[in-house]
């Protein structure tokens, strides 16, 4: 029996993918062999050694300490992907919320009081300060083409929009779904320099923190739109204030409000729903739910943020899973150390990411305790176990 610990309210649609007769699943656990959870901040949380995976239902994973389970040998798990179309159908809605003075003009028409021959004189006389513009003819960028930002930039052009991309590191399954009509920016800079929308879809590291700040919105044009689903920390949000307020920006529309930011005419900030549709929920608990199972019950990685992918269809005889630092001869002591106790080896994959490296190992036969002992013992090794 696999302990999934939760530590938040995962959807029912993806805790069905573990069944009962095999996990059991709850809020409050000792000595879980998993955690399952959404946006609750681990850091700092003593982590049981009985883990042997965590898994993030969504996208970003700022939440969890990484670094420190990656030295456990504990692999990270999260849903690239699964809510990419609520945050596109909420980057979508942005544009038109910013390029039509919509929120403006509905809090306008909402505070007008008196009779409704007054409200009507009102609103005739009140429409001309909304007077926005549209979409097609005009050219968005999308900075990151992960999964988010190639929806994004597919239905823009849909929408009779110029698209220009950035990604230095996009994946060849993004490319081959990012539509050819997409121009290819040569940097972030050239790319800030030829759009009227910006929308960020990166994740937060020290070379994205405040990628967008007062030096390069000089490089753009009057009246461009901002729009920031991606982490509060991508913009430099005083200097977007800023330059609002001179005329440089015509609207920033983000997922986060601040005492600055949340009472500004010309700023959209909502409660970080990009996610959050019921049908996003369902995708991201599913794809979490099925990798861990496929961890737990076979060993196999798939969307891992610290480990590489690594899948071996099960064969006859015992699978040991062996997580190590990514140095030589380490493949080559762990089949010493099989072969040392007459265990034959059917198949074997090894493969690394940066500092981490991950083997599987079919062998004939019953692992003795003291071969798994003695492979926990190799230098390097973090974490080892039986599948």
């Amino acid at each position: 029996m696999y302990k999934i610990l939760t530590l938040n309210n995962i959807s029912l649609v993806g805790l069905e993918r573990l069944p009962r007769d095999k996990y059991e699943i709850a809020s409050e656990m000792m000595r879980p062999d998993a955690i399952l959870l959404r946006s609750h901040n681990m850091h700092g949380m003593e982590i049981p050694d009985s883990v042997k995976a965590v898994a993030r239902a969504g996208a970003g994973v700022n939440n969890i300490p990484v670094t420190e389970l990656s030295a456990l040998g504990i692999p990270v798990f999260n849903a690239p992907g699964a809510n990419a179309s609520a945050v596109r159908g909420l980057v979508v809605a942005a544009m038109f919320l910013a390029c039509r003075n919509i929120c403006q003009a509905w809090d306008f028409a909402r505070n007008l009081e008196g009779s409704d021959d007054a409200i009507h004189a009102a609103v005739e006389a009140g429409k001309k300060r909304f007077v926005g513009f549209e979409l097609g003819g005009h050219t968005l960028g999308v900075v990151g083409l992960g999964a988010i930002g190639v929806k994004v930039a597919n239905t823009a052009l849909k929408l009779g929009m110029n698209v220009y991309g950035y990604d230095p590191d996009i994946t060849v399954n993004s490319a081959w779904k990012l539509s050819s009509e997409v121009q290819q920016a040569a940097s972030v800079d050239h790319l800030f320099s030829q759009v009227d929308f910006v929308s960020f879809h990166v994740p937060s590291s020290e070379s994205t923190y405040h990628m967008l700040n007062a030096e390069r919105i000089n490089l753009m044009k009057p009246g461009v739109v901002v729009i920031n689903f991606a982490r509060p920390e991508i913009v430099d949000e005083n200097a977007i204030l800023e330059a609002i307020d001179g005329g440089k920006i015509y609207s920033y529309v983000c997922d986060f409000p601040s005492n600055r930011s949340k009472n500004h005419e010309k700023v959209i900030a909502l409660p970080h729903i990009g996610a959050s549709t019921r049908e996003a929920e369902e995708n991201c608990a599913i794809m979490v739910a099925e990798q861990l199972k496929n961890f737990l019950e076979n060993g196999d990685i798939r969307n891992s943020v610290n480990f590489p992918n690594v899948v071996m269809p099960r064969t006859r005889g015992m699978r040991i899973a062996v997580a190590n630092s990514n140095v030589p001869n380490m493949v080559g002591q762990i089949s010493t150390a099989l072969a040392k106790a007459n265990l034959n080896i059917i198949d074997l994959i090894n493969k690394s990411r940066g500092d981490i490296a991950y083997t599987l190992a079919d062998v004939e036969g019953d692992v003795p305790q003291d071969v798994f002992g003695e492979i926990r013992s190799i230098q390097g090794v973090l974490s080892v176990r039986i599948v």
